[in-house]
């Protein structure tokens, strides 16, 4: 068993791609369906933001999984494999380790160590478990993800600045309001996204909100919860759309609907008198798909700002000295990772070794039983716990270093040679291992072929492009 990813984001793909491979919270359910029904995939978990759609996948084999899973997405994209080709990246074994680990430090993020995407990731492994297509390989490798991730910020201040996705959008759009400081905004969608464009804009000093939602009563909770803030908010249903952006200086839409939220006729409507040369509007499209029509650009006094725009600019961005650092941490969990793999992998042999030494010793104490039946009991005490203490200290030095020697690459071959040397039927690690796997604690996921080295392994991109 290895994992597999493949995914497309926004270091591959513009935001058209980016739109047909989305997937809504409906589909998930299908998606991880479709994916378990094949041959080759045994556990699958899905991460898709407003700027990444991956797949995680523990396969059989590295081609058959490959195919398997690229064909769902395919299919869930309306699209053809090959439509797809140019924009999918493809990570295995400890390359997608890597890259997941990256990943949950901010360091593949469109704003360079936003921490939004732990609580994308937590959701996302959260959403696996609930739908059952999470198992032991992918629970460990998302807890320690997790884990990553918190360490990365927590101790290098990559996401020191507190930049995300949202707080860049807004940071154009109160360039272009000149100042958020007494203007009025209209957040289209109650969700994360829109909640914390609430707590943006009202530290940006924009005096009145308005939250219109497909649920109203869901625009509602948020709005009771802003004005325990001390913010002014109130909810309103999508109906009244026009009116609350004729209203608005500035209006976020992210409701991470499928199709348009905010259409071409509804913004020109609502400006329909308006001398949008005094009093411009600003529109944020943070939906993928997107919320707005993309033509409401071309109305006059209306800036839009999207995922397009951000993409472009935050590409540029330079990445500083907490970033290299967020990097070594990623390197060292990655390593760290790996090396508890392989120790993991000669537990059983280990654990072979010392059933087939307490066999042994049982028997011959058996025998003495046989020879000596004389031998009170005291005695036959002090002999058996003599013997097993020999036993016991003859197998410590080479059990505490096969386990050792493991952790390096190539060290699978010290447990093959442990076997070799206390003729140790081959079956019965693979079994011990297979009842951990039942009832034992979560062991690691992708695999390094045996002889492979670590930073060979953690370089492997099957499209030739190694690190990122």
């Amino acid at each position: 068993m290895s994992l597999l990813l493949v995914g497309v984001s926004h270091r591959t793909a513009e935001v058209p791609v980016l739109e047909r491979v989305a997937v809504s919270g409906d589909d998930t359910r299908k998606v991880l369906d479709d994916l378990l029904t094949g041959e080759h995939v045994t556990e699958a978990m899905l991460v898709s933001t407003c700027n990444r759609v991956e797949i995680y996948a523990v396969v059989e084999t590295f081609h058959g999984g490959l195919t398997e899973v690229s064909s769902v997405l395919a299919r869930h994209a309306h699209a053809e494999v090959s439509d797809l080709t140019d924009h999918l990246y493809v990570h295995y074994a400890g390359s997608a380790v890597e890259h997941l680990f990256s990943v949950a430090a901010g360091l593949d993020s469109m704003v360079v160590g936003e921490a939004q995407i732990l609580g994308q990731l937590r959701a996302a492994y959260a959403e696996a478990r609930e739908l059952g297509s999470a198992g032991k390989v992918l629970h460990e490798l998302a807890q320690q993800a997790l884990r990553v991730g918190k360490r990365a910020h927590a101790e290098t201040g990559i996401d020191a600045a507190g930049a995300s996705v949202v707080s860049e959008a807004l940071a154009d759009a109160e360039a272009a309001l000149d100042g958020l400081v007494g203007r009025r905004a209209a957040i289209v969608g109650a969700g994360s996204m829109g909640a914390l464009s609430a707590a943006h804009l009202r530290r940006g000093g924009v005096d009145d909100l308005v939250l219109a939602n497909r649920s109203e009563a869901n625009a509602e909770r948020l709005a009771v919860s802003l004005r325990a803030e001390g913010a002014t908010a109130r909810a309103a249903g999508l109906d009244a759309l026009r009116d609350e952006i004729a209203a608005a200086d500035l209006v976020v839409a992210c409701t991470g609907a499928v199709g348009t939220v905010v259409g071409l006729d509804v913004v020109r409507a609502a400006l329909a008198g308006r001398d949008t040369a005094a009093r411009p509007l600003v529109v944020c499209d943070l939906g993928l798909p997107r919320d707005v029509d993309p033509r409401v650009a071309d109305l006059d006094g209306v800036t839009l700002v999207d995922l397009a725009a951000l993409g472009e600019r935050l590409r540029s961005a330079s990445a500083g000295r907490a970033v290299e650092e967020a990097r070594a941490v990623v390197a060292e969990e990655v390593r760290a990772y790996f090396a508890a793999q392989r120790t993991a992998e000669v537990a059983p042999t280990v654990t072979a070794l010392r059933r087939r030494a307490a066999e042994v010793v049982d028997a011959e104490l058996l025998r003495l039983t046989g020879r000596l039946p004389d031998l009170d009991d005291r005695s036959r005490g002090e002999v058996a716990q003599t013997v097993r203490r020999v036993v016991d200290k003859l197998l410590h030095t080479p059990t505490v270093q096969v386990k050792r020697l493991a952790q390096a690459p190539g060290g699978d071959t010290y447990a093959e040679a442990l076997r070799e040397l206390f003729e140790l039927d081959p079956q019965t690690p693979a079994v011990l291992a297979a009842t951990e796997t039942v009832s034992g604690p979560a062991a690691p996921a992708a695999r390094v072929e045996p002889g492979e080295d670590v930073d060979q392994a953690l370089s492997v991109d099957t499209r030739g492009r190694g690190r990122r």
